[in-house]
């Protein structure tokens, strides 16, 4: 009977193998199926005699064909993409805006000096004077149409963070109800692969909105933090992100988990979490300042000079321009109580027609301004230096995204050269299993035939 029983036991050990290999075949196509196999054991005697051979084999458990170390690298660098390609529309946008003629502040400014330039050829004309007034209103809405798009621009950085963090808040509420699935799972003795499976797609799309440490448990669950410590989730426990506005006008990022709370510190994010707080803070806020800045020092300046120079009718100059740094859409607008005979361009009272005030406004153009992102520079170079840096920006985030989807493309192909499911490879296991199979029913075959031979002499 043991010749019967060995080929049992392996026609079993077959059909168990040719099972996990027609679940591999049907999962070919499925997203982030890790492929399975048998451990084939042999079944040790129990009799006493050098003639016991054994008594067949078993399959002491189902195998998954997984790598920790190549998920992580391929969840690494799903955040390095999530966090440069979110930051490159905004910064595509920026270059278009800032880059375009028609709403150019050089421009602006360029006609502004212009008008200038003109009035100086008969400095107490009215229409000359009222040209600069109008330059003057253009080149303010400039300034106003560029801030108000940069303010714009950050709002929906703000809008799109607080969407992240929703997505972050769910994804860990689901891998953690998996947790706990995995760990029941595994505990009864039943196979958890898919389940392992839904849990790594899904921390696989965290790994897109945050930079992520995962950390395998003993029970089959995971735990997920983010790259700062700050947990998201721990067995069966899923924290809460939330988004705090500060009184700057900033937002700060917080974890609530175990009634205790966590500030989730800005620096190495990663992911679109990430990419949305470098531009923020490296781009946007930088750039807001900076034209803030160059607008302020416009107003200052040329107010400062026009009051060191005398009007028409020989009083003191008014200012041109009003800066208020706290607007977004006003920003920098023209005195509206002012008159073209208002402006100082004679710096003697008693001369109307003197122009040396304005030949000093229109120097103004040459002297150095304080940027914050740039420091000393010409007063009509220093947008051109802007443009220039975002640019250099825009171009260094392309080419590091461009690296970045090339090393998680790599990261892919190192991940399904060992989980995935290899079509040739299962062909050759099914013919493998199907033989295994054939050849232990032709074992219990023979079996037969010998026990009908048996019985026949008795």
């Amino acid at each position: 009977m043991s010749i019967i029983n060995n080929a049992l036991s392996g026609a079993m050990v077959a059909q168990a193998a040719l099972n996990t290999a027609s679940q591999n075949v049907a999962n070919t196509m499925t997203p982030g199926y890790t492929r399975q196999g048998v451990l084939i054991n042999s079944v040790h005697s129990g009799l006493v005699g050098a003639m016991s051979a054994g008594n067949g084999a078993t399959v002491s458990s189902l195998l998954r064909f997984s790598d920790s170390y190549k998920s992580l690298q391929m969840w690494q660098a799903a955040s390095n993409v999530g966090g440069l390609s979110t930051s490159q529309p905004y910064l595509t946008q920026l270059e278009q805006v800032m880059g375009d003629d028609t709403a150019s502040i050089n421009t602006g400014v360029d006609a502004f000096f212009a008008a200038l330039n003109a009035a100086s050829v008969e400095p107490a004309s009215s229409p000359l004077r009222q040209q600069v007034l109008t330059a003057a209103d253009a080149l303010s809405q400039r300034f106003n149409s560029l801030n108000t798009v940069l303010s714009n621009q950050r709002a929906s950085v703000f809008q799109q963070r607080s969407t992240v963090v929703s997505q972050i808040n769910g994804l860990s509420t689901s891998i953690a109800t998996l947790n706990q699935k995995i760990a029941a799972t595994q505990a009864s003795g039943v196979n958890p692969s898919g389940l392992i499976d839904e849990r790594d797609l899904k921390i696989d799309t965290l790994a897109d909105l945050v930079g992520l440490q995962v950390v395998d448990q003993a029970d089959g669950s995971r735990s997920v933090s983010l790259r700062n410590g700050q947990p998201l989730v721990v067995g069966a426990v899923a924290s809460t992100m939330s988004v705090q506005s500060n009184p700057d006008g900033s937002q700060t990022l917080k974890v609530d988990f175990a009634n205790e709370s966590f500030t989730v510190l800005s620096k190495n994010l990663g992911g679109q979490l990430g990419g949305l707080d470098d531009h923020e803070s490296k781009v946007l806020v930088p750039l807001m300042t900076s034209i803030k800045d160059m607008a302020d020092a416009i107003a200052t300046k040329v107010n400062t000079q026009l009051a060191a120079g005398y009007a028409v009718d020989g009083t003191v100059g008014a200012a041109l321009f009003v800066f208020d740094a706290t607007s977004s859409s006003g920003m920098l607008k023209v005195n509206p109580a002012l008159v073209p005979q208002d402006l100082g361009f004679s710096s003697d009272p008693a001369l109307p027609g003197n122009s040396d005030n304005l030949l000093a406004l229109i120097d103004l153009q040459k002297q150095p301004v304080t940027v914050s992102s740039l420091g000393n520079v010409l007063l009509g170079d220093v947008y051109t230096q802007l443009v220039a840096k975002l640019a250099m920006q825009s171009q260094q985030n392309q080419a590091s995204l461009s690296t970045a989807e090339t090393v998680r493309v790599q990261a892919e192909s190192s991940w399904k050269s060992t989980s995935g499911v290899n079509e040739d490879e299962e062909a050759i296991n099914l013919m493998q299993y199907q033989r295994m199979y054939q050849a232990n029913m032709k074992v219990v075959a023979v079996a037969n035939e010998l026990f009908d031979s048996t019985l026949a002499m008795l």
